[in-house]
């Protein structure tokens, strides 16, 4: 369980493609200060474990499933990727429940700066629209952020200064994909009363 508060902005150093998988090897000295064989780390928000790591840098495995449903699988050396270890039951809890389990891919279509912020409109699967309300939280690349306005199949984001210095948010831009996760809420409660109703 992570908080959607980004810990450090790291950088791709290799990425091994395998026959239904990929390796990746990612530096990021604050999230692997005390890593150890199996911990998990969000990397853009997907949750993956580490399989080995040392000198600052840590080597997770991606399966077929998080390839086809993230944007990891566009990854290359030097990209720079958010990063964050999971949440401990003593901390507090910034951001909002995030599970690392990315529900699609958006895609930015466009940002309008401010003197303070950024306004971010991003495009979401036809799915997942559903689960996004006004003033409700999403996870954007790792980063737990709050909905100014959602509509069936966008939504905007508004993005501080520290969001946009720390995070990869302050560089993409129009075209480029983003991982998504909803609430975790909002799909249980769907469930509930789908089994309600049936």
């Amino acid at each position: 369980m992570f908080t959607g508060i980004v810990e450090e902005l790291g950088t791709v150093v290799a990425v091994e493609p395998l026959a239904d998988s990929a390796r990746l090897r990612i530096r990021g000295p604050v999230v692997t200060s005390d890593a150890v064989h199996g911990a998990s780390i969000a990397v853009n928000g997907v949750c993956l474990t580490v399989v080995e790591h040392g000198d600052g840098e840590f080597t997770a495995d991606v399966m077929q499933e998080s390839l086809d449903r993230s944007s990891l699988g566009v990854l290359e050396p030097g990209s720079r990727v958010n990063l964050e270890r999971p949440v401990t039951l003593s901390a507090r809890l910034g951001g909002h429940l995030v599970q690392g389990h990315v529900d699609g891919v958006g895609t930015i279509l466009g940002r309008t700066p401010s003197e303070h912020w950024e306004v971010v409109r991003i495009a979401l699967p036809a799915d997942l629209g559903r689960y996004v309300v006004e003033k409700g939280s999403i996870t954007v690349d790792g980063i737990s952020l709050t909905v100014v306005e959602a509509a069936r199949d966008w939504f905007s984001v508004s993005l501080i200064p520290t969001t946009l210095e720390l995070t990869t948010l302050g560089t993409k831009g129009a075209g480029d994909p983003v991982n998504l996760e909803v609430d975790v809420v909002a799909k249980y409660v769907e469930r509930m009363l789908e089994w309600r109703t049936s």
